[in-house]
């Protein structure tokens, strides 16, 4: 397949067309793979949000990043820091996920610094979608440390399910 075979949108933008493990690994041309967002996901923050956490605890951060990916490239300048960090976090659980320590850490730690930017006080644009900031850059933060520190073995599944919402 060449460049120019591939399925691409109206603004020339390669779609995700590939079949994607649960992991979202690309699996051959062909093959049954998970359901995949589609290419043109646009959701209301709030939806995006419900929908990126329905993912994660059910353990597929992997979608859970396209959505909020997705959010990301549609929202207003001023927070597109905060839609890449948490798509960088959920990035990060789905390193975890897949065996590499370096990268979950890695994504963990800078998703965690771009959400970290909408503390309270510096930006209220978390706060209206009720996204915990702190509380998931605290999070992520931790658990970046962990796997530094006590490898992936000692992530639990559920340390893959951060919360984007207080609890409440």
């Amino acid at each position: 397949m060449t460049p120019q075979d591939r399925d691409r949108d109206q603004a020339g933008r390669p779609r995700n067309a590939r079949p994607r493990d649960a992991f979202g690994r690309p699996l051959a041309h062909g093959a049954t793979g998970e359901a995949q967002m589609p290419d043109d996901l646009s959701l209301a923050p709030g939806e995006a949000i419900a929908l990126a956490q329905q993912l994660l605890d059910s353990g597929r951060p992997f979608q859970a990043h396209e959505v909020l990916e997705a959010t990301w490239k549609s929202a207003p300048a001023a927070e597109r820091d905060l839609w890449q960090g948490l798509a960088q976090i959920a990035v990060g659980l789905t390193h975890a996920q897949r065996g590499n320590p370096r990268g979950a850490a890695a994504l963990l730690r800078r998703g965690a610094g771009r959400v970290g930017g909408y503390l309270p006080g510096a930006d209220d644009a978390g706060g209206q979608y009720g996204i915990d900031v702190a509380g998931i850059t605290r999070a992520a933060g931790e658990l970046a440390d962990r796997i530094e520190r006590d490898g992936l073995d000692s992530v639990t599944p559920g340390d893959l399910r951060l919360r984007l919402r207080a609890a409440g």
